[in-house]
């Protein structure tokens, strides 16, 4: 038994997608979330950056006595290296790997698709890590430079005009490729779960990053015998890079209900 916190973070409050599973599923547990809502979005910079930064947000909450640290956040997860869950001194995981082992089970047609930053695109990690699981698995990916931006300032709703237009865009690749199951390659996206499954139909399985990693946790920190010994509700702690102001608005939307939480704000770096 372990009753140190576990942390999660993410660019902004994409991560929280993890972090309401995570709640659903380890209800006893502490969780430190912190989004970099200062340096949001990730997915436009350069690998040394995202790297950095990745860096600087797991080295605040290990200084917050985590027993676990998790990326909820597509592209810090598709840069960090393989050594990085040794630097860590505790269980790490990103999002790529149980995000990509559920995409392998409910493809019949072996065409996967995933759309993600462009960081996470160019860096192929998670056609990587389905390859890695299924060598014969086709892999297509498209980035959607503009769904972080439009997430972080509550353009959600599947009848928007404006992400509706948007989301018809970067899912026209897609069209004619045989492609039956499609991740959500950042935790932002699915908020936008609703669009994207009305262009895409029922016929596509949408895999849901963020709710996979928080089953992996919680399977990680069971078989490892870190689970809380509390049998009342875990706490829920937020931290910010920029103003405390409009988060709880825009988290509460991840999290489908009121922040009651202090949020906090830090500097990094």
């Amino acid at each position: 038994m372990d009753d140190r916190p576990i942390g999660v973070f993410d660019s902004g409050i994409g991560g929280l997608t993890a972090v309401k599973e995570l709640i659903r599923l380890l209800p006893h547990e502490d969780i430190i979330y912190f989004g970099d809502t200062g340096r949001v979005p990730y997915g436009t910079r350069g690998n040394e950056t995202i790297l950095k930064y990745a860096r600087q947000d797991t080295d605040f909450l290990l200084s917050q006595n985590v027993k676990l640290v998790t990326a909820a956040c597509g592209t810090a997860s598709s840069v960090l290296p393989g050594s990085f869950a040794e630097e860590c001194g505790v269980p790490f995981t990103g999002v790529i790997v149980p995000a990509a082992q559920a995409a392998r089970a409910p493809t019949r047609t072996g065409v996967i698709g995933v759309i993600g930053t462009p960081a996470t695109i160019k860096n192929r990690a998670y056609g990587k890590a389905i390859r890695n699981i299924d060598p014969s698995v086709t892999v297509i990916g498209n980035p959607c430079p503009l769904f972080v931006p439009l997430v972080e300032n509550g353009y959600t709703e599947k009848d928007n005009p404006v992400i509706r237009m948007v989301a018809e865009e970067y899912l026209a690749p897609f069209a004619g490729t045989g492609m039956d199951t499609l991740i959500l390659g950042c935790t932002h996206y699915p908020l936008l779960k609703g669009v994207i499954r009305e262009i895409l139909g029922d016929e596509v399985t949408l895999v849901d990053p963020g709710a996979e990693t928080a089953r992996y946790v919680a399977n990680l920190l069971t078989g490892r015998r870190l689970l809380s010994s509390r049998h009342t509700p875990g706490t829920l702690r937020f931290y910010v890079s920029d103003s405390t102001e409009n988060f709880s608005e825009n988290a509460g939307r991840f999290l489908q209900r009121n922040i009651t939480e202090a949020v906090e704000r830090i500097e990094l770096g």
